[in-house]
């Protein structure tokens, strides 16, 4: 129903002197809103979805730290085994698998990893793990320090060079099919040997490749260069241009105490490893 306001006025145009007029305002919209506005001027805001979730909803945990860190590790990247997750060898595992021997593969430089992760992937889709086993690229993991930041770092100790385990015919060829999928590898050399017939490892040889595969029981140290008595020069800092010798190394802070003659008299001055280089190389 339409609702109106009334009211009367003495004189009007039209009705004659003295008579009542009656004049109806449609009540609008900016009159509906104040009265909207008067009336909940002292109500609480509803609140948002976002302020008052629904009852029984569980709210996300925000994630810890370490979650929230973007990792670039390669959650696909395999070990020296086909289809192998961890990161080295285990302290049980056999010198050989079964029927087969270790051989040295020459490949690119710095494309040690890749090629033993393209190999592993190969040998497992072409479902030839009874002809080829582990494949391993030996490393060793070192700390540096240098302006008080730590660095670990990871070393291939024979650069170049992959070891592969297969099986190889009775004549010491290499089987066709594990060749071609070898040799079409990127970044692939030939076998350490004769063509076609690579020379098995020594005995030696292959248990300390693998002694060098295994996971390191301590966490990675500075591997330091110098040796207690050994000249140096100091090449940066105060102290730069002067010539001393190794007193004491500190391993776990990467630092080296240098006995430094000044003014006549030997004093010690503690040094990162970095700041100093050999005599002999200077």
């Amino acid at each position: 129903m339409a609702m109106t306001e009334q009211r009367e006025t003495d004189g009007a145009t039209g009705t004659g002197a003295g008579e009542p007029v009656r004049v109806e305002a449609p009540v609008g919209d900016d009159a509906a809103e104040r009265a909207t506005e008067a009336a909940g001027a002292d109500a609480a805001p509803e609140p948002t979805p976002e302020e008052a979730p629904a009852p029984g909803a569980e709210t996300p945990a925000e994630k810890p730290a370490d979650e929230k860190a973007d990792t670039k590790a390669d959650p696909n990247a395999m070990d020296g085994r086909p289809g192998g997750k961890e990161d080295l060898l285990d302290d049980g595992e056999p010198i050989r698998q079964g029927g087969m021997d270790w051989f040295v593969l020459r490949v690119a430089s710095n494309k040690e990893k890749s090629v033993q992760q393209t190999l592993l992937r190969k040998v497992q889709i072409e479902n030839m793990t009874h002809l080829v086993g582990r494949i391993l690229v030996p490393t060793e993991k070192t700390k540096t320090i240098k302006g008080g930041k730590m660095k670990v770092t990871e070393t291939k100790l024979y650069p170049g060079y992959v070891f592969v385990e297969m099986q190889l015919e009775e004549d010491g060829r290499i089987p066709q099919d594990v060749f071609f999928l070898i040799k079409e590898t990127t970044g692939v050399g030939d076998f350490v040997g004769t063509a076609g017939r690579p020379t098995p490892m020594a005995e030696h040889e292959i248990q300390k490749m693998l002694m060098d595969s295994r996971k390191p029981d301590e966490e990675p140290v500075v591997k330091m260069t110098f040796e207690k008595g050994e000249p140096v020069v100091i090449r940066e800092g105060p102290f730069a241009n002067y010539e001393g010798t190794v007193d004491e190394l500190f391993p776990e802070k990467g630092q080296v105490r240098v006995l430094v003659t000044i003014f006549g008299r030997q004093a010690p001055v503690d040094l990162e490893e970095w700041q100093i280089a050999k005599a002999d190389e200077v």
